[in-house]
């Protein structure tokens, strides 16, 4: 079968751009196609989806119509730089997120909140982002080690963030009770990317599957302290799922299920 996708590299790439590109196509099982200088062209796509196009300071996802969709840390800038000035962030307080803390992202979409999270639990403390969709975790791997910012805390956090293409039910069976302090749940990415407009490529990849029942009793088993669910005010997931709301925003609420060890 055919790789759904080919890696390259942005015009006049440097050597730790090309270092990037090849490390994500070795990763993925993806092919490396050399840019030298050359527009893409949809011929050497092979019926591929498109291409992960990384550069030296950014990474993207270019699909064979021409649409696209590009890393970019986005509100996370905002929030840490609250955070610097002393004001609380809702899902750093909610998960109780301190220095040394370890948090898993079981739905990691463009890692927005691992960003955030990264930046809480400081160097000391581990963040882990699953996504499903190959393609998506592919481009955020690659823009959270590239991309640049002149806020140091920022860069430092995105660097810190580590990734894990699979799916993230399977995932979760496979890690040891205990394991990590809090386990987070964000669907809304799902739904966001349906609603969005202006990113084709990525609402074509998205993958809008609610959380299931199972994957929060393995959740519940692997978390140390807590198990956080972001979804919109007034959702039945927050029943369905056996959350407790504890704080809720203009649009979207969090719910925790306390667990101990």
């Amino acid at each position: 079968m055919e790789p759904p996708v080919a890696v390259t590299t942005t015009h006049q790439a440097s050597e730790g751009a090309v270092r990037a590109a090849r490390r994500i196509a070795e990763r993925y099982g993806w092919p490396y196609l050399p840019r030298e200088g050359r527009p893409l062209l949809r011929e050497e796509l092979g019926g591929r989806k498109g291409w992960i196009v990384v550069g030296e300071r950014e990474a993207r996802f270019t699909a064979a119509d021409g649409s696209s969709f590009a890393f970019h840390p986005g509100l996370a800038v905002v929030r840490i730089k609250r955070l610097l000035a002393g004001c609380p962030d809702p899902l750093v307080k909610v998960a109780g997120l301190g220095r040394g803390d370890c948090l898993l992202d079981c739905t990691l979409g463009l890692a927005q909140d691992a960003i955030v999270a990264a930046y809480a639990v400081g160097e000391e403390g581990r963040v882990r982002g699953v996504e499903a969709v190959p393609e998506v975790a592919a481009v955020v791997e690659a823009g959270l080690q590239v991309y640049q910012y002149p806020e140091t805390a920022v860069v430092a956090a995105m660097r810190r963030v580590e990734v894990v293409p699979a799916a993230h039910e399977a995932y979760l069976a496979s890690l040891a009770s205990g394991s990590w302090d809090v386990v987070y749940f964000d669907p809304m990415f799902r739904r966001a990317v349906a609603d969005a407009d202006g990113i084709t490529a990525l609402r074509r990849l998205a993958l809008p599957l609610p959380v299931s029942r199972q994957a929060v009793a393995e959740a519940r088993r692997i978390a140390r302290r807590r198990v956080v669910l972001k979804e919109r005010r007034e959702s039945s997931e927050f029943a369905r799922l056996g959350f407790t709301v504890v704080w809720q925003g203009r649009r979207v609420a969090l719910g925790i299920i306390e667990t101990s060890y």
